[in-house]
């Protein structure tokens, strides 16, 4: 694979810095199912990375810590980490808002066939990734087949609640473009497949989030070994809006990856480029986010994708 770090800096991305912590992220490992060509973890079923039962730990004792809002679990599939059941009870035990990025896929897989079930009964919110409404895109993404179990995941989560007016389940949808191309805006897309899927298969979701691909990882070494790596950073840098700046997501978020270091993004993440202080990488056992605002967000040309066009985050467009 073809490393895209040092294309990436130096970087003319304005300097930005951290407001009060809201949101820890945790990515609960590298493994996964399937192995999809946007993806920017470069995650599939031969990586063996998966967060123990002692950095969980160390999570649910920053938590009794320092109480947050939302506790975002992500992977991987996360939900092959043998401790991701464990996380959603003791998130939702305190209060929290927990979000499982969910492929969908993983709710036919052996054993996991009460995971939906599992999600509901706690009030989960589902963030499933569905790139697109058809099926010769999404499996040209994401493989054969992945289509056709992405819509029976959809469906068993509508039969247990999920995206049912009033029941307080929400079952929201990843966008991601196909290629080298900035999402369409998020609003419109919404509508588009919201009546494709109601009128072609019967499914209700809540909200459509479209996410930029990164060009890092998998997705950057595609970009690499297709001559398109440098008119791609060109179309973001060409796209940059200013006043997307104020609601990017690092800036009230840290993401910890499986051994329990953090990150001001999974992105920076997925880069290697942890949060330090005195030169320290940081760990979530020995954390405090007292003095993490008003720090320095570390940046690079990436982050060009997340402030490029309508914006985008883990939680969709920003405009």
């Amino acid at each position: 694979m073809l490393d895209s770090l040092p294309l990436l800096f130096p970087s003319e991305f304005p300097a930005i810095a951290r407001r009060e912590l809201k949101t820890l992220q945790i990515n609960l490992g590298y493994r996964c199912n399937l192995s999809c060509q946007h993806c920017h973890v470069d995650a599939g079923p031969k990586r063996s990375e998966s967060m123990t039962s002692e950095t969980v730990d160390a999570v649910l004792a920053f938590l009794d810590r320092c109480p947050l809002g939302t506790l975002d679990l992500t992977g991987g599939a996360p939900e092959l980490n043998p401790h991701f059941r464990r996380l959603v009870r003791e998130g939702r035990r305190r209060g929290m808002t927990v979000i499982d990025r969910c492929n969908l896929t993983i709710l036919q897989e052996p054993g996991h066939e009460d995971l939906a079930g599992f999600l509901a009964e706690h009030g989960v919110r589902v963030i499933a990734s569905l790139p697109c409404y058809l099926a010769e895109n999404v499996e040209a993404q994401r493989g054969k087949g992945v289509f056709a179990a992405s819509l029976e995941g959809l469906r068993t989560l509508n039969r247990h609640g999920y995206a049912e007016e009033g029941s307080g389940l929400v079952l929201d949808l990843v966008y991601n473009p196909q290629g080298a191309t900035l999402p369409p805006p998020q609003c419109s897309l919404e509508a588009e497949y919201k009546q494709a899927l109601s009128e072609r298969y019967g499914i209700r979701f809540d909200h459509l989030l479209t996410i930029t691909n990164m060009p890092i990882k998998r997705f950057g070494s595609l970009l690499q070994s297709t001559g398109q790596f440098d008119g791609y950073l060109a179309l973001l840098k060409g796209a940059y809006r200013e006043d997307n700046l104020d609601a990017l997501m690092c800036r009230d978020l840290i993401s910890v990856d499986w051994q329990g270091f953090l990150y001001d993004c999974d992105f920076n993440q997925m880069l290697g480029l942890g949060m330090e202080q005195e030169r320290q990488r940081l760990h979530i056992a020995d954390f405090d986010p007292v003095r993490l605002a008003g720090q320095p967000i570390r940046t690079g040309q990436h982050c060009f994708g997340c402030a490029a066009g309508q914006g985008s985050s883990c939680g969709g467009a920003l405009a």
